[in-house]
């Protein structure tokens, strides 16, 4: 399990020429995240900041505006199983007709917006330009609804992960950034280590729904017990739900009793 940002499960655990030394090591990761903070703190004052949408002030230390917030288009109504929007209409109705009749293995799903312009770009941004300060932002936008509206919190976070041969040409993987702040302002644990994404696969958006669900089919593998109940995976989008389905249905098979999805934003087609 990985609680922490890159590399620092290793600098705890490893310190000259391999020796443990971890109480050392712990000071110096004390040390280093106390000037991270305060460097934070001191750039906020010098350098406010700026939407990344229009380039306007941000709203409450968000690279994001409060006139591009209003922009985005919330998944206000929306179905409890795959966060497919639903009519305002239907405000009884917990559950899409997809999901009556074929129910993926999550078994809640929650959606920020709509994977409408602007949220679109950001992530984009993100995943295709590099822009990895956009993950800090989307994560935050996600934290103040999940924790008015998702009820009981997970146990564990669990971020979709990429297969090793996506990471090295991407750099890094979106879903694990977009999920630090949630963990880290909600204060759930993340796994970063059990799952792996072990088969090398199409990228998903070029697919139709059905050759998503074939081409996802056996991607995951579990290398670690899951010691939970209750588990939440995070991603960035959500479009047939295909992904984050398989992945619960392996997650599931070490004995987790729930599966929940949050996704930055769910995607129509």
């Amino acid at each position: 399990m990985n609680l922490g940002g890159p590399g620092e499960s290793r600098l705890a655990f490893e310190f000259h020429c391999g020796q443990s030394y971890p109480i050392i090591a712990a000071c110096q990761l004390m040390i280093i995240k106390t000037v991270n903070n305060w460097l934070n703190s001191m750039l906020f004052r010098v350098i406010p900041p700026l939407c990344a949408v229009c380039g306007a002030p941000g709203h409450e230390k968000l690279d994001i505006c409060i006139a591009c917030i209003a922009e985005l288009i919330r998944n206000s109504h929306a179905c409890q199983r795959c966060a497919l929007p639903m009519e305002a209409a239907q405000s009884d109705i917990t559950l899409c007709g997809h999901c009556l009749r074929q129910p993926p293995h999550y078994d809640f799903s929650y959606a920020f917006a709509l994977y409408e312009p602007p949220l679109d770009r950001l992530i984009q941004q993100l995943k295709f330009n590099n822009k990895l300060s956009y993950a800090q932002l989307l994560g935050s936008l996600m934290v103040t609804d999940i924790a008015r509206n998702n009820g009981e919190p997970p146990e564990l976070i669990i971020p979709v992960p990429l297969h090793p041969q996506r990471l090295r040409q991407r750099g890094f993987n979106q879903a694990l950034e977009i999920a630090r702040p949630i963990a880290k302002q909600l204060a759930i644990p993340m796994d970063t280590n059990s799952c792996q994404r072990t088969k090398a696969t199409t990228e998903q958006s070029s697919l139709s729904a059905q050759q998503r669900a074939d081409n996802i089919k056996g991607a995951f593998t579990i290398s670690a017990d899951i010691s939970a109940e209750h588990v939440v995976i995070v991603d960035d989008v959500m479009t047939t739900g295909n992904t984050v389905s398989e992945l619960a249905r392996t997650i599931k098979k070490t004995g987790v009793h729930r599966v929940d999805v949050w996704v930055c934003a769910r995607a129509l087609t």
